[in-house]
């Protein structure tokens, strides 16, 4: 191993979009019935940098919500609800391929915040798996790269929240998803034509409604709805997972009309699994977009607050964006990616 100084290992991983069929893949349903989710990675990233040091201290730096903490450096790190990414990760690591105890210091941030309904969380929790599979030389794929941060972050920690966020950040680009019984995923990736992907870009907008919300509470609430066989819940999720199939072919060939139409009654579906999906800033953001032309919208991840994704005709895009940037929260530009995670070494 080299000494320290010497190297900086870094990586990050794309946040993503959920298209259709969000919330499919979330338990009881997804073991239950099947998940079908449709989503694309985006460039908006998490960031993990790793610093190698010899002072027998672990070191947990994210700046972007003001937290660092360090801790003598021991193979089971406390989980105390600071930084608990970081630490599930290096508790996993060091107990799976049988670690000593290791010296660093880590700083993560991102590109959007927690609560964003962008994947946020999980994609740190990839991002910094990869950073340790970088630096250590682990043996794993992109497959066990998002089952191993799935595991980390809904069992080890107990988070709440499906199954989606690692497999798009690990794989990246365009993917339609399938969440079989006991655990089994399988990505499929999707080739989109390069006028597909252009005509989508110019037709969709990112808007930051300046809130951000735990999905925990809204995805306890739809696990709940769905245990109790709630026929509102479950009959949602059937639509909502049918949409995917419905997006895969308006996407494969360019249909962005049907596109829209599918993510304007995917939003009306959402918002029957929980009560706090949706709630009056969001309805009066979403009334202002059709007002002004939007032929659809629908709020990214869980619900209650974060990113709302939007669909115009590129000609009204710029009038959407200025009505919406008059409200309280911000649009924001973006394009698709087509990579997953990736680490590197700076020597």
């Amino acid at each position: 191993m080299t000494k320290e100084g010497n190297y900086i290992i870094r990586s990050k991983a794309p946040l993503r979009l959920g298209l259709a069929g969000g919330g499919t893949d979330v338990s009881p349903y997804s073991d239950m019935y099947g998940g079908l989710v449709l989503n694309a990675t985006i460039n908006l990233y998490a960031y993990c940098t790793i610093e190698v040091t010899s002072d027998n201290k672990i070191e947990f730096f994210a700046p972007d919500v003001a937290q660092r903490e360090i801790l003598p450096s021991e193979k089971e790190l406390p989980i105390n609800g600071v930084l608990s990414l970081g630490k599930g990760v290096y508790n996993r690591i060091v107990k799976d391929f049988g670690l000593p105890a290791l010296s660093f210091k880590m700083t993560t941030y991102s590109d959007a915040p927690a609560g964003s309904g962008l994947g946020s969380s999980s994609t740190m929790v990839v991002c910094i798996l990869k950073a340790f599979t970088e630096w250590l030389k682990l043996p794993i794929g992109d497959y066990e790269t998002a089952r191993l941060a799935y595991e980390i972050e809904r069992i080890d920690l107990g988070l709440a929240g499906g199954k989606q966020d690692q497999y798009a950040a690990a794989f990246g680009g365009f993917n339609y998803m399938e969440f079989l019984t006991n655990d089994m995923v399988i990505v499929n990736p999707l080739k989109i034509k390069q006028w597909i992907k252009d005509e989508l870009e110019s037709s969709m907008l990112l808007y930051y409604t300046g809130a951000s919300r735990s999905s925990a509470q809204i995805i306890d609430e739809q696990k709940n709805n769905t245990r109790k066989g709630n026929t509102r819940t479950i009959e949602s999720l059937h639509k909502i997972k049918q949409s995917a199939k419905d997006m895969k072919q308006c996407i494969l060939t360019g249909n962005i009309t049907g596109f829209a139409e599918i993510m304007r009654q995917g939003w009306e579906d959402k918002k029957k699994l929980a009560d706090s999906i949706s709630n009056t800033m969001i309805d009066e953001i979403v009334s202002a977009a059709y007002a002004n032309g939007a032929l659809a919208a629908k709020v990214s991840g869980a619900g209650g607050g974060g990113f709302i994704t939007l669909i115009t005709k590129p000609e009204n895009k710029y009038q959407l964006m200025k009505v919406l940037d008059s409200m309280q929260g911000r649009t924001l530009p973006f394009h698709f990616t087509d990579d997953g995670t990736h680490g590197w070494t700076i020597y």
